[in-house]
């Protein structure tokens, strides 16, 4: 069976971490960035053979499933036709620093994974990865049953999406907690109790059912 092919829409941290993570899995990734595949020739060389670099619109297209990586003020930039029907991890974060004010986001009226689900809306979007510094994306793994295991969590509108995480995840060394669908994503963004901490899975349980809408207001 042909192994899963990721396009990888932005190429920062996260991104390329998990390029790096994804090719020594054994997968081919296509990585983009919004400055042109030619500014990314130093990076493809670093992450190994199985990383190339593409345009944003050839990387959604190639990916069999796709991560979008890129600020949450640059959402309405990501392709939206090459992605459709296709599984899409989110990793966004909302950084109001960075991003400007979102009115939706700051009233707890919408999540970041539900923003880039309304922009993709024939994708299946999940969230993953957004909640682990990316320095811990390919070091903090584990083999499944090792004690105290960490554990990060997905949620998704679509099982199938969910589980695709589900099984990714044990892949880089991480258990699973399925938060549910995307409107229950807010309980694993920014400032709230299970961000980018290290935990296993009954203490991301804990920390997801403790946050508060209003933690990160």
């Amino acid at each position: 069976m042909t192994k899963t092919r990721f396009g990888i829409i932005g190429a920062g941290h996260i991104g390329s971490a998990l390029a790096r993570k994804l090719g020594e899995l054994g997968y081919d990734v296509v990585l983009s960035n919004s400055r042109g595949p030619e500014t990314l020739a130093d990076l493809v060389d670093e992450l190994g053979p199985r990383v190339t670099a593409a345009t944003a619109e050839e990387a959604g297209a190639a990916g069999d499933v796709v991560v979008v990586t890129v600020p949450l003020k640059a959402l309405a930039e990501v392709p939206v036709e090459p992605l459709a029907g296709k599984i899409v991890l989110d990793t966004n974060n909302y950084y109001w620093e960075r991003d400007g004010r979102i009115p939706a986001l700051d009233e707890g009226r919408a999540t970041t994974s539900g923003l880039l689900q309304a922009h993709l809306p024939e994708s299946k979007v999940a969230k993953a990865f957004n909640h682990i510094l990316s320095s811990d994306i390919g070091t903090s793994g584990a083999p499944a049953g090792t004690p105290d295991r960490r554990a990060l969590a997905t949620a998704s509108d679509f099982d199938e999406a969910a589980e695709f995480v589900a099984r990714l995840y044990d892949e880089f060394g991480f258990d699973t907690v399925n938060v549910g669908p995307l409107s229950e994503s807010w309980r694993v963004e920014r400032d709230r109790p299970a961000y980018v901490v290290r935990q296993n899975r009954e203490e991301l349980e804990a920390n997801l059912a403790r946050a508060e809408r209003s933690d990160a207001a």
